[in-house]
């Protein structure tokens, strides 16, 4: 088999890259401006390509990847900050990340990336009125079809997918407490299959995860498959 390959967006202390090597996926680059992170990331991963600025990069001169992870900048999502939304300096970065997979799903033909993640605060389900995470998934869908039409339900759920015309995307509230981190810290993690419908098998099918059970797995896909009716069809509404 093939190894993946993995570029991080927004990368910190390298969070992204240490997930990749320790699943056998090897990271080629990152992006991050300040300089104590990129000091840790460089201690940790020499291979690793530093980019620095993402306003300063093009998708289509990028090594390509088959993953692009991005936890863009949450301070105008989150309910702690002045909730500004997609439409704030620091936030709006993430359509500078999607113009990046743009540029090199375009320079290859479509072939890379074949996956993005995204990770966010839980305020962007309720930024600028459930405007802004529609706005998210969108952009994402635009990637493989220009037409579509998103709904926004009356209150997003914690977790949902869309099945496109040969593309998928899901997203989910997971809760860092379960992963031996003592404190509780939920983030939504989204998951973008741009040539497949892997998108919710990566996030509802990974049972036995300590503080997820089978039964509650149950609950995040019958609740997935809820949102799918009231966002449609990817592609086809």
């Amino acid at each position: 088999m093939r190894e993946l390959t993995l570029g991080s967006l927004f990368d910190g202390l390298g969070g992204w890259l240490l997930a990749a090597k320790e699943n056998g996926i090897r990271p080629i680059w990152s992006s991050e401006i300040d300089d104590f992170p990129m000091a840790v990331s460089k201690y940790h991963f020499p291979e690793v390509q530093q980019l620095g600025d993402i306003t300063k990069l093009d998708g289509a001169e990028l090594p390509p990847v088959d993953i692009i992870c991005a936890g863009s900048p949450c301070q105008d999502l989150s309910i702690a900050g002045k909730r500004e939304g997609l439409a704030g300096e620091r936030s709006g970065l993430f359509r500078k990340a999607i113009d990046i997979v743009r540029g090199m799903r375009k320079a290859t033909n479509g072939e890379y990336p074949k996956w993005f993640v995204w990770e966010n605060v839980p305020g962007a389900f309720s930024s600028n009125r459930g405007e802004d995470f529609k706005a998210v998934l969108t952009e994402i869908c635009k990637v493989k079809d220009e037409q579509v039409s998103i709904s926004k339900p009356a209150k997003w759920e914690n977790a949902g997918r869309i099945m496109g015309d040969g593309f998928s995307i899901a997203w989910r509230l997971l809760d860092a407490q379960y992963w031996g981190v003592p404190q509780r810290r939920q983030r939504i993690y989204l998951v973008a299959d741009f040539d497949g419908g892997s998108a919710g098998k990566i996030l509802f099918e990974s049972e036995g995860l300590s503080g997820y059970s089978a039964q509650g797995f149950k609950s995040w896909q019958d609740a997935a498959n809820g949102i799918t009716e009231s966002v449609g069809e990817a592609g086809s509404d």
